[in-house]
């Protein structure tokens, strides 16, 4: 059986990203990416109903300050009370799954693509993508960069400008690039 580019990309293999459905759904999403981005901060309404038509689940009491963008948007699942601040980035060329009560300060970026090391791979336009999975309760500091195939535990907090390259376990402070673990988190 021959498996779609798309099936190949969320699968972590070999595709390519030029393939005519891949390009037609980065189209729909930058288009509802653009609407959202330029709505007006009154129109909430509005602006959380492309929301639910750009992302692949929504939970309740999410909110993202625009700009924000992404590849698909269909391979992005929101738990609830989820916030973004200005200026997020979300290439979901796999699954990017983020908890609920997550907080992202602005200018977050997640990577789901990734590009080989091989440079005959990258010349015949091959790409990879990796899940992200970010805990419930866990919070994002502004300008971090969360790289594929990375796990960021329940609670956990990640020092702004951090660059997450490694799983990060739950209930910890962890900082720099690359991100390292701090210290743990004492709930008293």
């Amino acid at each position: 059986m021959n498996r779609t580019e798309k099936e190949k990309m969320i699968a972590g293999e070999a595709y390519r990203a030029a393939d005519p459905q891949l390009v037609a759904q980065r189209l729909r999403a930058r288009q509802l990416t653009a609407r959202f981005n330029s709505l007006a901060p009154e129109l909430a309404d509005e602006r959380n109903a492309l929301l639910r038509e750009l992302l692949g689940k929504v939970g309740p009491n999410c909110w993202i300050e625009p700009p924000f963008y992404c590849d698909y948007g269909s391979l992005i699942e929101l738990g609830e009370n989820v916030y973004f601040n200005f200026n997020c980035v979300i290439l979901d060329c796999s699954h990017v799954r983020i908890g609920s009560d997550v907080k992202c300060g602005p200018g977050v970026q997640m990577y789901g693509a990734y590009h080989p090391v091989d440079p005959a791979q990258r010349k015949a336009g091959q790409e990879f993508a990796g899940p992200i999975t970010i805990g419930d309760n866990a919070w994002i500091g502004g300008g971090s960069i969360i790289c594929p195939n990375v796990t960021i535990g329940p609670n956990s907090v990640i020092g702004a400008g951090s660059v997450v390259t490694r799983d990060i376990p739950a209930n910890v402070v962890a900082v720099g690039n690359p991100c390292r673990v701090l210290r743990s988190i004492d709930s008293r």
